[in-house]
């Protein structure tokens, strides 16, 4: 008899293990307490404008790699993809200066350089390092778990010039980075993309990314790629049941027999995957005590394990008045909280035309929160919080505005949503949109994907791996399933 699999979340994580299970022959019902599948890989509609939340870029993009071969397996991608025009990864501009880190990088390096003669030595150094870090790649064809030695060899091999960026940068944060550098405009280029605790290989692992042409946007954006991931589920034969949230994982003897619904409806079925924020699974899911001591400690230990977030406004504005892609500027002094942000980032969405009405660009401003901005904006009440929105919106406005004081007229926003947004849509650990952040001289917290003392539950969705984002999403799922046959011995 066919066995059954109950997969909690319907995000990417939940819709790769339901796509994957139904390709290795299992029985698939997935159920999201949303009414859109996606997780946070989503968007939405205001006033006949489309707004994006998640893809800054897809790694696995380019054909050849193990990640590409899943992003094609779930349907999130096929051959006809069509991606997002771009030659550049952000620009950082600071008074009348800019600075950009393009796609292509001699370009990159002959431009800082004459930029800054006196951080010549270092600019050469980090382009060098972000060349060598364009082998980086995600393992996609089995956890690190069930690799043997000829697996092992093999990403070596791809990766053999990784322990050169490791060597030069694995002991630095972003921040420290940065300070290499005594150019001001080089400083912020490089140290305010990112928070300045994240390790510095991560920005260069970034750049590399988008540098080798591995990491694209899809046009569609966030929301449609999640839904070619339900047609693709759909299709293999899964169901999927949205607005169903699971209240608990029904246990009998050390083992998961099925999900329990909010409705009071019981679901059995053979082994369960979950796939949502960890947060929420030893938050009432299944027993507290199961909880690993390395998550317990992880979170408690806040200053070693921080998560990242924002608070983002979108806006409308006349067509051709804002620069395409990314930019970091610096702004006037926005207290958030206890925290004051003095850099905020604009990114257009010209190459949407459908988003934003004709003659009109869609424009979304970011500026990152931390755990102390998640507990901040916790604190208040909802007439305090929505002024507080509105406050931090209009700062962003001004920002822009004083960029290109001819963006004032047209000017209007759309919405402005924070990390408590992320909380109440997708159940998000202090309102982050990734896994816990990839610290230096932190080891990150271990996840076999298994809980140790409950038999046939299965653990997916970014949390799993440091610091999470799409690609651990969409792996993970496929690595539950792996690891469901191979305890099933099929």
């Amino acid at each position: 008899m066919t066995k059954r699999i109950a997969v909690i979340g319907g995000g990417i994580a939940g819709l790769s293990a339901g796509i994957y299970g139904r390709l290795a022959g299992f029985d698939v019902d997935v159920f999201e307490k949303h009414v859109v599948a996606g997780g946070e890989c989503t968007g939405w509609d205001r006033r006949g404008c489309h707004i994006d939340n998640c893809i800054h870029w897809l790694t696995g993009s380019r054909p050849g790699s193990g990640l590409h071969e899943v992003w094609r397996t779930v349907g999130a991608i096929d051959e006809d993809t069509a991606y997002a025009p771009d030659d550049k990864f952000f620009t950082a501009r600071l008074g009348d200066e800019r600075a950009t880190l393009w796609h292509d990088l001699d370009r990159t390096e002959r431009e800082l350089v004459a930029l800054s003669p006196a951080d010549a030595g270092e600019v050469r150094k980090l382009i060098e390092h972000v060349r060598y870090a364009q082998c980086c790649d995600i393992p996609a064809d089995k956890p690190m778990d069930m690799m043997g030695l000829l697996d092992y060899l093999k990403l070596g091999m791809r990766m053999r010039s990784m322990p050169k960026v490791m060597k030069a940068y694995g002991n630095l944060s972003v921040g420290e980075l940065a300070q290499r550098f005594e150019s001001p405009l080089l400083q912020m280029l490089i140290g305010d993309y990112m928070p300045k605790e994240y390790a510095a290989y991560a920005l260069i692992v970034s750049y590399a990314t988008m540098a080798s042409g591995n990491g694209q946007v899809p046009l569609g954006g966030s929301r449609a790629m999640a839904q070619r991931m339900v047609g693709r589920l759909e299709e293999l034969g899964g169901r999927l049941h949205l607005g169903c949230a699971v209240q608990r994982v029904l246990c009998e003897d050390g083992r998961a027999v099925g999900v329990a619904l909010e409705g009071g409806e019981e679901v059995r079925a053979d082994a369960v995957i979950f796939s949502a924020d960890m947060s929420l699974l030893y938050g009432g899911l299944i027993d507290e005590a199961l909880m690993p001591e390395s998550w317990r400690e992880a979170y408690a230990q806040r200053d070693r394990y921080p998560v990242i977030s924002a608070v983002q406004a979108a806006f409308l504005v006349d067509e051709g008045l804002v620069e395409p892609g990314i930019t970091l500027m610096a702004c006037d002094p926005i207290p958030i909280g206890e925290t004051t942000v003095s850099r905020v980032s604009a990114r257009l969405y010209d190459h949407e035309p459908s988003w934003a009405p004709a003659g009109k660009s869609l424009v979304q401003m970011t500026a990152s929160q931390s755990d102390a901005g998640y507990e901040w904006w916790s604190s208040l009440v909802q007439e305090e919080y929505e002024a507080e929105k509105a406050r931090v919106a209009q700062a962003f406005a001004d920002a822009l505005i004083a960029l290109r004081p001819e963006v004032e007229p047209s000017l209007e926003l759309l919405d402005c949503w924070t990390p408590l947004t992320y909380e109440r849509y997708c159940g998000a650990y202090h309102g982050s949109y990734m896994g816990f952040m990839t610290v230096p001289g932190v080891k990150p917290v271990d996840c076999p994907g298994t809980v140790k003392g409950l038999d046939g539950l299965y653990l997916a969705g970014q949390w799993v791996t440091s610091p999470g984002g799409l690609p651990i999403a969409v792996t993970s799922g496929k690595f539950a399933i792996q690891r469901l046959v191979k305890a099933l011995g099929a």
